[in-house]
Order: structure tokens, then C-alpha cells, then sequence
């Protein structure tokens, strides 16, 4: 009788010593994520979210919107590269280390089909024991944000206005999505 395969646990350290080579790793809980780079609509996904999120980011002073490549640990010890991903930022200087970083204010992914497992269970999961307060999954096909928070059981499907009030300070961002998948997908006038 052999002996069972045990799967390799991975460290951060080991992860952040993968060599360069396209693909994107990622480490949650010592489970070692791989997947290739995004195809374009995934790109241009990310890049209408953004688009919608930066200008409120900045002007409401919340901190910065950034996007992957990125070494997120989430004060855990993980390695995660969310799509985009809005960091607080109290000092009012930017970012100079990733170990800075801490918990993000949002963090949104994008599926694709390599992903879609892993963004649904694997990492959100991980977002949620973090204490990510809110995580976005945008599914460009089915033309939906699954909105997840700490403690949901289940995600808030949203396909028509999408809304984030990270501070009450500050009015609620809303993203017509219906609008945003247009663009996404080249549709007319968006």
C-alpha cells in the first residue's frame, strides 16, 4: 500500500521566488494558485471598473486604487494579486512596500474561466476572513457583480446599479452596470 500524496504547502517566500514566466501566482492558506495572463476582455474589464473608481477614490481622499501585478499578504502571510484593489491610505503618502498595504478597502475580480473557482471559494474566502469589507466579482458574461462582505453567507447579485459607500463621510459611488458592460463589450455608445 503506498502512501498517500500530500500536497505541497507553500510559503509566501517561496511563492515571491517563483521566476517570472507569464503566468501569475498566488498563495492562499499554502495552496499555491497559478493562472496565465488575462485574455483583453479581461484587461478591458478591469479597465472600465477602474475608470469608474479612481476619480471617486481620489476625490473623496479614501486612499488608492491600484490593480496586479501586486504581492498582497493581508496581514496573513498570503500572496494574492486581486485584479484591482483600493488601499487606505491615512498618512497621505503613497504606498512604498507592498507589507504596507494591510487590508484593503475593496478588492474586485474579474473572472475568467481560469479563475472563476478560485475567486468565488478559494480567495474569497480568504477576503472574507480578512476582514476585506467588501469584495466584488464581476462576470463580464453573465453581466453581474456578486458583492461579498466578512460575514455574508451568500453574495448580493447586483446587474443594474452598483453602489459602495466606504465612508460615511462620503456619498455612495454608483456604477450603472448595464452601461459598463456596453463598454466592456464595444456596444454603441456606452
Amino acid at each position: 500500500m503506498g502512501m498517500p500524496d500530500v500536497a505541497k504547502v507553500w510559503t509566501r517566500e517561496e511563492v515571491l521566488a517563483l521566476p517570472e514566466d507569464g503566468n501569475r501566482y498566488e498563495m492562499v492558506n499554502g495552496e499555491l494558485l497559478v493562472t496565465p495572463s488575462p485574455r483583453p476582455l479581461h484587461q478591458i474589464a478591469v479597465g472600465v471598473v477602474n475608470d469608474r473608481l479612481r476619480p471617486y477614490v481620489r476625490g473623496h481622499r479614501l486612499g488608492t486604487v491600484l490593480s496586479s501585478p501586486a504581492d498582497l499578504d493581508l496581514g496573513a502571510g498570503q500572496l494574492l494579486q486581486p485584479d484591482i484593489f483600493v488601499i487606505r491610505t491615512t498618512d497621505g503618502l503613497p504606498l512604498r512596500d507592498w507589507a504596507q498595504a494591510g487590508i484593503p478597502l475593496l478588492v474586485v475580480e474579474v473572472l475568467s474561466p481560469s479563475t472563476a473557482r478560485h475567486d468565488r471559494i478559494t480567495k474569497r474566502r480568504r477576503y472574507q476572513q480578512s476582514g476585506v469589507p467588501t469584495y466584488w466579482i464581476v462576470d463580464v458574461h453573465a453581466r453581474l457583480v456578486e458583492v461579498w462582505t466578512p460575514s455574508a453567507r451568500s453574495p448580493a447579485i447586483v446587474d443594474d446599479t452598483l453602489a459602495w459607500q466606504p465612508a460615511p463621510s462620503a456619498p455612495p459611488l454608483t456604477i450603472d452596470l448595464p452601461t459598463c458592460f456596453r463598454e466592456v463589450w464595444g456596444e454603441g455608445d456606452a
